[in-house]
């Protein structure tokens, strides 16, 4: 009998974000964020996104008048790898981590988004980060924008509205990939391409009344458009600059099932769909899909582009295709009466079949696998998980020798399931995935609600919702368990 494992190359690992992790907001010359003034909430339903995301000039003003507030601003403190990067280094290589995402704080490069040169000091932080991930073999995979615009942007220019924040853009990437390609392989650009629809403030930087009389979805849809060019620009120079690297676009993989077998059901679940895949549609064939095409002439939206950036987008698609998945949802074409539940960013049916966490999402390995398929069907290209985890509260215990630990019984059941998925994905579809990044290797603020104790993490992190603790590190149960998995190459799975 053949051994069941993953194909010899195969990257496993774990993912992070600076914005939530990093910490260390206003220490090495790091400017302000919009991540810095995304405030907790702690007093808002947990499942009410639309309440969350919308942020206007007042929100961004209270923030900025509070800069020595850590406890409603939770992301300034993040888990605190600033200040941890080698002790949480160490303990990704003790796991056997082929590879580790994270992402490079703009404003910890260029503080203002618009300055002439970049920040020393927070190059050789990262400088440093990666040096320390070569001593351990771990392959970086670095997310150049992920949430975090430089507020300065936001404020001076309405950010990824004005096309002149893809020169900022570029002046950034350039610098970077001229300090850092020699360490790093693989790239993606933009952190879930498609969450400017849910969330534009957190990755446009788009303040909402700072746009008074302008149609908000042409707001959106011109800073996507911005970004889609900003994007292959990059891709270019990240070409040029080192060919054999390799650079993905990053979506969020929302699976939706119709809640019915009835047509105006299935013809709604096909719809939802489109609107998550139109994005990367773009990146992966160099084109604005003709749906989308006709969305916006439906809806009376004029995006303005040059014959010159839908050249470049043409000329320069992405290698790969990466994304992250938590769980699936429902959908219907009348929803009145049906129960609905939390997911990533965003409220669904509830589907009856599957079970739930504390904070709504619903687990759903076989989405995984549907997932894969219905991706590498699509693009024939290779796909990489890059987010997949579950949010938990969780209690840290003694374990009767002067030590602790957790015993998170349910992420370890709840990745297990899951990447036998992957595996099955692999072996009977024939999909092509490169890696595999859990959200989150060590625990650190999440994003959908600005909380310590919705943990996701191999590793425990001391500290609460309100910013309180000592930021000590502890392993956790699924910390062997991933472990064992990582140095069987997935056979562990099936003992």
């Amino acid at each position: 009998m053949i051994e069941k494992e993953f194909p010899k190359d195969f990257l496993w690992g774990g993912a992070t974000a600076a914005n939530q992790f990093e910490g260390g907001w206003n220490e090495g010359g790091k400017g302000w964020s919009v991540a810095d003034c995304a405030r907790s909430h702690l007093d808002v339903d947990v499942q009410d996104y639309a309440k969350q995301n919308e942020v206007l000039m007042k929100d961004v003003e209270e923030a900025m008048a509070h800069p020595e507030d850590l406890k409603h601003y939770p992301k300034r403190h993040g888990s605190d790898f600033y200040h941890h990067y080698k002790e949480d280094i160490a303990l990704l290589g003790e796991m056997g981590f082929k590879t580790f995402r994270m992402s490079i704080a703009w404003s910890r490069i260029y503080p203002n988004g618009d300055d002439a040169t970049p920040n020393e000091e927070g190059l050789k932080f990262y400088e440093d980060v990666f040096k320390e991930l070569k001593k351990y073999n771990i392959e970086p995979l670095v997310t150049i924008s992920h949430y975090e615009p430089p507020l300065n942007l936001a404020l001076k220019y309405d950010c990824w509205y004005s096309r002149q924040t893809i020169d900022f853009f570029m002046r950034f990437v350039k610098t970077i990939v001229d300090r850092f390609g020699q360490y790093v392989k693989y790239w993606l650009t933009f952190n879930e391409v498609d969450s400017m629809i849910r969330h534009p403030y957190t990755t446009g930087g788009l303040i909402k009344d700072r746009f008074n009389g302008k149609n908000w979805e042409e707001v959106i849809f011109q800073s996507m458009h911005h970004q889609f060019v900003a994007s292959a620009l990059a891709t270019k120079y990240i070409h040029e600059q080192f060919p054999e690297s390799k650079v993905g676009c990053m979506l969020t993989k929302l699976t939706y099932y119709p809640y019915s077998c009835k047509p105006e059901d299935q013809l709604e679940a096909q719809q939802r769909m489109r609107a998550t895949y139109c994005y990367s549609d773009t990146q992966v064939f160099g084109e604005y899909p003709a749906y989308l095409l006709a969305r916006f002439k439906n809806h009376g939206l004029h995006i303005q582009m040059t014959e010159e950036d839908l050249h470049v987008m043409k000329e320069y698609p992405v290698d790969f295709i990466s994304f992250s998945y938590y769980s699936s949802s429902c959908v219907a074409k009348n929803a009145e009466g049906l129960q609905t539940t939390a997911g990533n960013t965003q409220v669904a049916i509830k589907n009856p079949y599957l079970p739930a966490s504390e904070w709504g999402w619903q687990s759903d390995p076989i989405g995984l696998r549907i997932s894969l398929v219905d991706l590498y069907d699509r693009y024939r290209k290779p796909l990489f998980i890059v987010e997949n985890g579950l949010g938990e509260k969780e209690e840290l215990v003694s374990d009767g020798n002067g030590s602790y630990t957790v015993n998170d019984d349910a992420h370890i059941a709840y990745y297990k399931e899951h990447m036998k998925a992957m595996y099955e994905a692999i072996v009977e579809d024939g999909v092509e995935l490169l890696g595999y990044t859990s959200w989150a290797c060590i625990d650190l603020v999440s994003e959908s609600t600005k909380q310590m104790s919705k943990r996701y993490g191999f590793v425990y992190v001391d500290c609460d919702d309100e910013g309180n603790g000592t930021f000590k590190r502890y392993r956790k149960k699924s910390f062997y368990w991933y472990k064992h998995i990582i140095e069987t190459n997935g056979a562990a799975l099936f003992e």
